[in-house]
This record gives C-alpha cells, sequence and structure tokens, in this order.
C-alpha cells in the first residue's frame, strides 16, 4: 500500500516539473484514502512557503477543518526541509514516508529516522521509491543546467 501513496506524491511531482518548479510532490492519507495532495509552487506563487508539503497540510486541514491531522500519515518524494518538517510535526502527522533524502544531508539514513523520532515524534521510512524519486529531481536539474538555468 506504501507504494502506492508514494506513485501519487511522484504524480505531483510532475506535475510540479510542468510547470517548471522543483519536482516535489506530496499525498496525505488518513484511514487508507487520500485527502489532499501538493506539488511545489514557489515559483508560481512567488512565496517561499509554496512547499509540496505545506500545501498537503493546508488542504488537509480545510477537509478535516482541524489543525490536527490525527492519525495522518504524509508521503513526500524529497526529504522535507525544517520549515516542512516543523509542519508536520506541528500538525500532529503520525508518519512521514520519504521518497529521497537531501543530497546536501550529511546524516545517514538511520540518523535522520533517530532524529525524526526524538526530535518530532514522528515515525519516519526512508527510501520508498527511490529510484523513482531521485531521478525526476536528476533529470528536472540536468534540463535545467542545459537549458542555462
Amino acid at each position: 500500500m506504501e507504494e502506492k501513496w508514494m506513485k501519487e506524491a511522484l504524480k505531483e511531482a510532475k506535475k510540479a516539473y510542468e510547470k517548471q518548479e522543483i519536482p516535489v510532490g506530496a499525498v496525505i492519507v488518513k484511514e487508507n484514502k487520500i485527502i489532499a495532495r501538493g506539488h511545489n509552487l514557489k515559483e508560481t506563487k512567488k512565496t517561499a512557503l509554496a512547499h509540496a508539503e505545506i500545501i498537503a497540510i493546508q488542504k488537509a486541514n480545510k477537509k478535516l477543518d482541524n489543525w490536527r491531522l490525527l492519525d495522518c500519515d504524509i508521503y513526500v518524494t524529497l526529504e522535507p526541509c525544517s520549515m516542512c518538517l516543523g509542519a508536520i510535526a506541528s500538525s500532529r502527522i503520525k508518519n512521514v514516508y520519504i521518497g529521497t533524502l537531501d543530497p546536501k544531508s550529511n546524516e545517514d539514513i538511520e540518523q535522520k529516522i533517530l532524529k525524526y523520532k526524538e526530535q518530532y515524534g514522528i515515525d519516519a521510512k526512508i527510501g520508498l521509491m527511490q529510484k523513482e524519486c531521485e531521478y525526476i529531481l536528476k533529470d528536472f536539474f540536468k534540463n535545467l543546467r542545459k537549458n542555462g538555468g
């Protein structure tokens, strides 16, 4: 089931790619059903806050009419930044499933999982559909460099 939800997050990342946004996608699942989706829209919306996770969290808050996203899981194609991780923890999301780690990260997977649990109280699974999640990012940046971006 986890792979099914990550495939949906990848669909969101592809939407971002098509808009020339960094291709990151997220979906929030509750009771085995997607309740919210998001993809990066920083360039489109001209705000640093339009990350895939933040957009998905805001949609889930609206859908549930609650800031608490109890018993919800988030699937995101790229490791959340500190802003998004804070929002995930603050919204009480239970589990985070991450496609791939930020390549600039110095921590290994075990350190990351421990940090998520100890600092944020979130259970993390890292590396779900990792190759696919890495590929879309690498392809995006390769094309960006090729086109002078």
